[in-house]
């Protein structure tokens, strides 16, 4: 029987702190989780290593939007890949996109055996999910040796993309591994493993946590409604813990 694995979204230390006490099993470290999630910095990984005893997945995005990089950007992410793993990280979450949103596998390949040299977890990122066809894309990144994939099943959350994570488990799921995400709560998680034999999920957990000088007077540095910022809840790991595990 496989092991029900929950992985949290995380964009500081005291939210991997949060996923550990929640019962998480794994985190994804992330920067600017407002962006979309870019690469963490090297103190955060030595910090969540110190105080949790989870596995550290990092993100590797040097930029917000799109996957298609430049060979600055490609560089910037191959050193940091390196400089993450020599520091404890126990894998990479990547992507790299063509400009017509086709898996680059030129680069793929060339990160996976980065990973893998450091005998650790290579996984794309949700740039899956920007493909047109994911049948010959997850052939391809099984192919170039990927661990894992994060997707939606090719729509905004995973609910919506039920059908496509089910048919891709069903056809590719003895040869990758699948982590489905975006949009997993409580509510959801059993009925996603139910209907797609999905043992692997990821969710941010996240609340709003309020800072009073985001905005003073005539300056504001506010990204969502008011002065506050995202972080992980305690309350919502444990229920997603909870419901998935029955604890």
């Amino acid at each position: 029987m496989k092991t029900d694995i929950f992985e949290v979204c995380a964009g500081s230390v005291q939210d991997c702190i949060n996923a550990e006490l929640g019962g998480a099993d794994r985190v994804e470290l992330n920067s600017a989780l407002y962006l979309g999630g870019l690469t963490p910095s090297l103190a955060m990984l030595k910090l969540v290593k110190e105080k949790t005893s989870l596995k550290v997945i990092c993100m590797n995005r040097p930029r917000a939007a799109g996957f298609c990089y430049d060979d600055v950007e490609i560089e910037t992410m191959f050193k940091d890949t390196e400089i993450l793993l020599e520091n404890g990280a126990d894998g990479i979450s990547f992507g790299f996109l063509n400009p017509d949103a086709t898996i680059n596998t030129t680069h793929t390949k060339k990160m996976v055996e980065l990973i893998h040299r450091y005998r650790k977890e290579a996984v794309f990122h949700r740039a899956f999910d920007c493909v047109s066809d994911p049948y010959v894309a997850i052939q391809q990144l099984i192919d170039c040796g990927v661990d894992r994939i994060l997707t939606s099943g090719l729509q905004p959350t995973a609910m919506q993309g039920i059908q496509n994570i089910l048919k891709l488990q069903y056809e590719f799921g003895d040869k990758i591994e699948l982590l489905a995400g975006s949009g997993i709560n409580s509510d959801n998680i059993q009925i996603i493993k139910r209907q797609t034999g999905i043992h692997q999920f990821h969710g941010s957990c996240k609340k709003w946590c309020i800072d009073s000088t985001t905005t003073v007077g005539n300056v504001s540095y506010a990204y969502h409604e008011s002065d506050d910022y995202d972080c992980v809840s305690l309350e919502k790991v444990k229920s997603i813990i909870q419901e998935l595990r029955g604890k």
